[in-house]
């Protein structure tokens, strides 16, 4: 595989969020549904898919750009070396032999060579009598079949090292097309639900990149940021296996409540005199009523807990209702309350 940041265009400093976008903008501009007249498209998007795999893992991303540095390193002392001039003379290396060529490159155990060593037959017997007896003694059928099916293999083993050589090389090969291509990369995107979708539980339709719409059904004790992956939902590629949909759930806080895990935020205006007296009252939640017991001399700092009025966990517990109060005048001016203000400030007393 090429340089992976130079596939995906980001810098080799890039954070996480900047590599996910930009897996997303070149995933959708090579994709083999887009570019059927391209006959290289699928290569280009499976190798920008292995890429993307490659830097989303901090693991592996660390790995490639510690053996990059190390490479880059043998590369410029390769270049020194050259400079200097040539080495002196050395001791010419036995030349390796098929097996373990292939042993030394891709890791396979060699095959055992045929041994120069192996005595032959003619060597282990005692030496031969002269005679009539000697002439007499047939030799046994056994030891004639033998002897040629030793040669045999021995000369197919000797004449064939460059075809184990290729055989082995592509198996490998084949065998790594096989682990490399067998799934599409997983396509990640963001989902947008209401307070109320999570609360029902409701499954929220979602638009693919390729035109797709799928439905993705919010978990039990769903919180914004949650992670819910749909199996083989993801992108199509001929000959490989469809990838996965990666949705993050992204709850909207623009109404009158704001999630914080399982517990819910809202605002509750007083006016001056319920925040200085007290008082009690009743708000609106997803779920229903809640009554507000609103302490005296209670100022916009103040925040009430109600217990068990927030969102469903996923074990049947239920997080709390958080009540900020915020103190508001009234529209038009109180002359009551400008007169007692005024007093308070200048000492003077009506």
């Amino acid at each position: 595989m090429r340089d992976p940041y130079a596939i995906l265009g980001v810098r080799r400093n890039a954070g996480q969020e900047e590599i996910k976008t930009a897996w997303r903008s070149v995933a959708k501009a090579i994709h083999p549904d887009h570019n059927q007249d391209d006959p290289l498209a699928t290569e280009r998007f499976a190798e920008a898919g292995r890429a993307y795999e490659l830097l989303r893992d901090p693991a592996r991303r660390n790995r490639y750009d510690q053996a990059r540095r190390e490479a880059e390193l043998r590369r410029m002392e390769a270049i020194k070396e050259k400079m200097r001039g040539p080495e002196p003379a050395e001791e010419p290396v036995g030349t390796e032999s098929a097996e373990e060529a292939i042993s030394r490159i891709f890791g396979v155990d060699p095959q055992p060579a045929p041994s120069a060593s192996r005595p032959k037959a003619s060597a282990s017997r005692p030496a031969e009598k002269t005679g009539p007896a000697a002439a007499a003694k047939p030799e046994s059928p056994a030891e004639t079949k033998q002897e040629p099916a030793k040669t045999d293999a021995t000369v197919r083993r000797l004449a064939a090292p460059g075809t184990e050589l290729v055989a082995a090389i592509v198996r490998r090969i084949r065998d790594r097309m096989t682990k490399t291509a067998e799934k599409v990369p997983d396509l990640v995107v963001d989902l947008s639900v209401s307070i109320d979708e999570v609360i029902d539980r409701a499954r929220v339709s979602l638009e693919l990149p390729d035109g797709e719409t799928v439905k993705v059904g919010i978990p039990p004790g769903a919180t914004d940021g949650q992670v819910v992956r749909l199996r083989e939902q993801g992108y199509r590629v001929a000959g490989m296996t469809r990838g996965d949909v990666v949705a993050t759930l992204r709850i909207r806080q623009d109404g009158p409540f704001r999630t914080q895990g399982l517990d819910l935020v809202t605002t509750l205006p007083l006016d001056l005199q319920d925040a200085v007296l007290g008082c009690e009252t009743t708000i609106e939640t997803p779920n229903g009523t809640a009554t507000v017991q609103v302490p005296a001399w209670s100022g916009s700092d103040r925040i009430i807990r109600i217990p068990g009025k927030g969102l469903n966990g996923a074990y049947g517990e239920y997080g709390d209702l958080l009540v900020e109060l915020r103190l508001v005048l009234h529209e038009k001016p109180d002359d009551k309350v400008t007169d007692l203000m005024r007093s308070q400030r200048d000492g003077l007393y009506l």
